[in-house]
């Protein structure tokens, strides 16, 4: 059976899914972009294949999604991010009809209609502002794991206030509040909070509904997760492995659009919709 396979190009990794025929995924792997996406792009595609026991004659078909999508030299074609996730996160759950996606360097919210197809949604690609990467600098900068971040920010009692989302000045306030003696937790709530601020005010006007989910690498911090529901005042689900959802769409479209072998392109044809 023939393989198909979805490569997230992000602006902070890239991301690949393998499926087969029967939309089974064969394996996943994930790379940091670095200063090369295209490069990050293909060893990710090259762990995926040797994580699934798989050659690259066996795949039958490759579409990019992501920030550097027509970088990725790999790739039959390119299809936008809002696309690929709206595509992935209906196969995973046909009900849902908004996602709420948090990323390295930008955020989406995204309708969906019954068929899966997108009706609306809003982007934030001007500023790392309440991304993920705002969220990387101030763990470095507490000196917490990012991934314990979302756990500490939860026990917080008393959350700090961060009046700043620009991710040079909000880390000015995280020096100083850590000066004045204020603890980890309550800077961590803050900073959770500036962010589930930001995205519940994208999710707002692209009017999200429920049922809805989150996805992109953020999804794992459950402080900002809980925090942007609470803000909605919609339930939130955050669906396995999160920050696949795009690269899974990708690998459906290009499972469902296959080129065959002889015919496949050097550079990504971009799909838009």
């Amino acid at each position: 059976m023939p393989l198909f396979a979805g490569i997230d190009a992000g602006s902070t990794t890239a991301k690949v899914v393998l499926i087969d025929g029967s939309g089974a995924v064969i394996s996943r792997a994930i790379r940091p972009g670095g200063a090369n996406l295209a490069a990050a792009a293909g060893a990710a595609l090259r762990d995926a294949l040797a994580a699934g026991g798989a050659e690259r004659d066996d795949v039958a078909g490759i579409v990019a999604t992501g920030y550097g999508r027509n970088a990725v030299a790999e790739a039959d074609r390119a299809v936008t991010e809002i696309t690929c996730h709206a595509r992935g996160i209906f196969h995973l759950d046909p009900m849902v009809r908004g996602v709420i996606d948090i990323g390295g360097q930008d955020s989406k919210a995204i309708v969906l209609d019954a068929s899966g197809n997108v009706v609306r949604f809003e982007m934030n690609d001007k500023c790392a502002a309440g991304t993920g990467r705002f969220l990387e600098v101030m763990a470095r900068t507490l000196e917490v794991p990012l991934e314990d971040m979302g756990r500490l920010a939860l026990e917080s009692r008393d959350p700090a206030v961060i009046s700043s989302t620009c991710t040079v000045f909000a880390e000015s306030e995280v020096v100083s509040l850590a000066a004045q003696g204020r603890a980890v937790e309550d800077i961590l709530a803050g900073l959770c909070r500036a962010v589930a601020v930001r995205a519940a005010g994208l999710a707002g006007r692209a009017r999200i509904q429920s049922p809805a989910v989150m996805t992109g690498g953020v999804a794992r911090n459950a402080a900002v997760v809980a925090m942007v529901a609470e803000k909605l005042n919609i339930p939130l689900t955050v669906p396995p492995e999160p920050q696949f959802s795009g690269a899974l769409g990708a690998a459906f479209f290009a499972r469902d659009t296959a080129v065959p072998q002889p015919q496949r392109a050097g550079r990504a044809q971009e799909i838009s919709s």
